[in-house]
């Protein structure tokens, strides 16, 4: 474990063992900035000496790592961030209360959605990736304000993703201008083509000469509209399988979503206009990190950016774990009409995402009762299943919200 100084300006310095800020902050010569990951402040003059330090960050669309390594392999910080993607499921849900708000009391007003800024503005992003660009710059700002970082590496990747969906065209790139469908009008023709025009289940006994493409998982289940979720049916035969009178021995294929690809993508190109850095790729951190047998974690892909394959020595064995989360809650009241007023104020000195300790063990509130009972959980999100269920009056508040909470936790053992 390492404990990380700042100058008496707050400029980051070369951190320091434990026992030496135990003896600076006995003695009055510093102060604690910060708890986690632990930081102090110098309060009088000290050399400006620092060494050259390098950032490696393991960019992502749900989790995001990030490492810093010297010039001689020493592992001085890591750290995981778990990002937001709950964005649009709460977008959506404040546009179906306020639209049930504005049929119950201004039935008059047509909807306005064509007069918002953001539907006419250039060079706009969708919240979702604003969020996790924010996040990919906060974790570089937060790490520069601790540490003195010389040199940023950053693995990117583009992602391809009609590859992902079909892998054959990688081995033979004709595979791009004809696909499966070259030749054919539609999907639906060239499913018709590949079963011959005939029922896959009665095989022309039924003597029905309607043919319909039906989709072996159903589309309300999330069935792909892909060729491989086809099979051509009879129209008797597709009204007894709708019927639920004869069932179809086939597997068929979910709806692949592609979203965390494009996401990526963009996330890409946009890192790179707003940080002067070095690209990396995935092929190359994954060569390193087999070569030095690290877990396949995402500060251990940081750590493999960042030492640029030379040989590692972890000076610090804590990861600090941190989770984006909203900045605060909006809905002020329960139920459709709203006749339950929820409490957002602090109740006995506690809000929720506060910090607490109790029982010796750190924890974050989830939720809180007005009776002075919370409920808590990991920094995960888990719920503590804690008997009884714990009080205000016996816990410690540690810190306040922020836009994300954060602990450590000791790194998996490496070979």
């Amino acid at each position: 474990m390492l404990v990380y100084v700042l100058n008496e300006n707050s400029q980051p310095l070369m951190p320091c063992q434990p026992a030496v800020a135990r003896l600076m902050l006995k003695d009055g010569r510093a102060k604690v900035v910060k708890r986690t990951p632990f930081a102090i402040k110098l309060l009088q003059s000290s050399t400006e000496y620092v060494q050259p330090l390098t950032l490696g960050l393991d960019t992502g669309s749900s989790k995001l790592g990030s490492a810093v390594v010297d010039n001689q392999g020493k592992v001085v910080y890591m750290s995981e961030v778990t990002l937001r993607n709950d964005v649009t499921g709460n977008m959506e849900q404040r546009s179906k209360y306020r639209r049930n708000r504005r049929n119950r009391k201004t039935r008059y007003r047509e909807c306005r959605f064509a007069y918002r800024k953001n539907c006419i503005k250039s060079g706009r992003l969708p919240p979702t990736l604003i969020s996790k660009l924010n996040s990919h710059l906060r974790e570089m700002c937060f790490v520069e304000s601790i540490l003195p970082i010389t040199n940023i590496i950053i693995e990117t990747a583009a992602f391809d993703p009609h590859a992902l969906k079909n892998p054959a065209v990688l081995s033979n790139k004709w595979l791009y201008q004809h696909g499966t469908n070259f030749g054919f009008a539609n999907t639906k023709a060239y499913v018709l083509d590949r079963d011959n025009y005939t029922c896959q289940y009665c095989f022309g006994d039924s003597k029905d000469r309607h043919l319909h493409v039906h989709h072996i998982v159903f589309r309300k289940n999330g069935g792909s509209d892909d060729e491989s979720n086809l099979i051509v049916l009879c129209e008797t035969c597709h009204t007894h399988l709708h019927e639920g009178k004869i069932s179809l021995k086939r597997n068929g294929k979910k709806m692949g979503n592609l979203k965390h690809a494009s996401q990526m993508n963009v996330l890409r190109s946009q890192l790179m206009k707003y940080v002067q850095a070095t690209e990396t790729y995935g092929f190359i951190t994954k060569e390193i990190r087999q070569y030095w047998n690290l877990p396949k974690e995402h500060h251990f892909d940081a750590v493999a950016i960042a030492s640029q394959g030379s040989p590692l020595n972890f000076r610090t064995t804590m990861v600090v774990m941190k989770k984006c989360v909203a900045d605060g809650d909006y809905q002020l009241a329960k139920g459709v009409r709203g006749e339950q007023r929820i409490e957002t104020r602090k109740i006995c000195g506690f809000r929720k995402f506060d910090k607490v300790r109790y029982k010796g063990q750190e924890y974050f509130i989830k939720g809180r009762m007005a009776t002075g009972y919370a409920i808590l959980m990991d920094v995960t999100g888990k719920k503590m299943d804690l008997k009884p269920i714990p009080k205000f009056n016996i816990m410690k508040r540690l810190s306040a919200r922020k836009s994300w909470i954060m602990t450590t936790a000791p790194m998996q053992n490496i070979c």
